[in-house]
């Protein structure tokens, strides 16, 4: 059978470079959720040439095989392969849920378009962390590659961007129980991602008790069939529906779920509006203050000399991504507009502006130990002064400019 015709098969999807958090969370489901069955990937043999795929249930491993790489990338086989793997599973029947378990570098949001494009039914998408070790990754801008967390040759990613995607991508969140975690570590992570779904997991069992002291790690045994628990909050979460497009329009920079401000347990955020344009040459000379001035920063904003261009700010682990989101919808005739999404027109509309329409400056800083007052008098130092804005965008527009070669112009 295929398309239409095949059985339903619920999948859920569960990330994390976190990956003790991750085991933990996908070992509970199995737990919670009886007869449900795990597809991993593991990328960590791409270096041999292939990608090693094992399917699971509460008992182990199911099956077993290999895909061969897809031009030379481990992703890419990943991609080729799961979709044929949830069609097998659904053929076959009786199946109640799907966990894919992605490997430690690999981000939900592209594997859930693939799964929504293959057919199938994203029930949700869970990335597990660790809550004492949010900073730690946040602050961490090494390159996957050096870590051997690369997912491909040509992966120029660093952990803590990836680390940040993963986070905020996902509605719920499978928090593992860490001793080592503190108010200031949970603050953060509620203030990094305050929309998200939180649920606890304890330390990886999954019937909430200590296994006995002579047991080996090792499968979780069978549920009975008297005692499965798909009301258990985790299972709930995986089951409760995922909207893959809403998804990627709240990461979309124009019209980004941001942060609202917050100040607790020594975390900080802060929210910095203006409706004046940056002067390119003094934004870009105090780029590495701003960027190393919080563990987390992201946004948009808006250069006087590309007043047209709507700019995404996206920043962790020391290390700034600056690139072009496409045209503020103010820059565009009135008969495009029909060809935005609707979730697009609204955001600008709940922030136009009479004379900028949505050109505006909207970029949010997170971090424990936040200099809010010195941050937002640098943030200043770089906008137009009035002698410049009063200038018009004639002259702004013969502004240097200074962000040429980090856009690639």
């Amino acid at each position: 059978m295929s398309g239409p015709d095949r059985p339903a098969l619920p999948v859920v999807i569960v990330g994390g470079l976190h990956a003790d958090a991750r085991k933990a969370a996908v070992a509970r489901l199995l737990a919670d959720v009886p007869g449900s069955v795990v597809l991993h990937h593991d990328l960590a043999t791409a270096t041999a040439g292939t990608v090693v795929r094992t399917v699971r249930d509460a008992t182990g491993i199911v099956s077993a095989g290999e895909a061969p790489l897809v031009n030379d990338c481990a992703c890419c086989a990943l991609r080729e392969d799961l979709v044929p793997e949830l069609a097998r599973l659904a053929d076959a029947g009786g199946t109640p849920l799907a966990v894919v378990e992605l490997w430690d570098s690999v981000e939900p949001k592209a594997m859930a378009e693939v799964v929504t494009a293959g057919g199938f039914t994203v029930t949700g998408v869970i990335t597990a962390v660790d809550p004492a070790l949010v900073l730690p990754y946040l602050g961490n801008g090494d390159d996957l590659a050096e870590g051997g967390l690369a997912a491909a040759a040509t992966d120029q990613r660093t952990v803590a961007d990836t680390f940040a995607r993963q986070l905020e991508y996902a509605p719920v969140l499978a928090l593992a129980d860490s001793p080592e975690a503190d108010d200031e570590d949970r603050e953060l992570l509620a203030q990094l991602h305050p929309t998200a779904r939180r649920v606890p997991i304890g330390h990886g069992d999954p019937a909430g008790s200590p296994p006995a002291p002579s047991a080996p790690p090792g499968p979780q045994a069978p549920p009975r069939p008297s005692e499965p628990s798909p009301s258990s909050e985790l299972a709930r979460a995986a089951l409760a529906g995922f909207d893959v497009e809403a998804a990627a329009a709240a990461q979309h920079p124009a019209c980004a779920l941001l942060p609202a401000a917050a100040d607790a347990h020594g975390v900080t955020t802060l929210v910095w509006h203006s409706r004046r344009p940056f002067h390119p040459e003094r934004l870009y000379a105090a780029l590495e203050d701003l960027t190393c001035a919080a563990a987390r920063s992201r946004g948009r904003f808006w250069l006087a000399d590309k007043a047209d261009t709507l700019l995404h700010w996206d920043a962790a682990g020391g290390a700034l991504c600056v690139e072009g989101a496409g045209p503020w919808l103010a820059s565009l005739p009135d008969a495009a507009w029909e060809l935005v999404p609707p979730v697009r027109r609204a955001a600008a509309a709940l922030d136009w502006h009479p004379e900028h329409g949505d050109r505006c400056q909207h970029l949010v800083f997170t971090s424990p130990g936040l200099d809010r007052d010195g941050l937002e008098r640098l943030l200043e130092s770089c906008l137009l002064t009035d002698a410049e804005y009063a200038a018009g965008r004639a002259a702004w527009e013969r502004l240097p400019s200074a962000f040429d070669t980090l856009l690639e112009v």
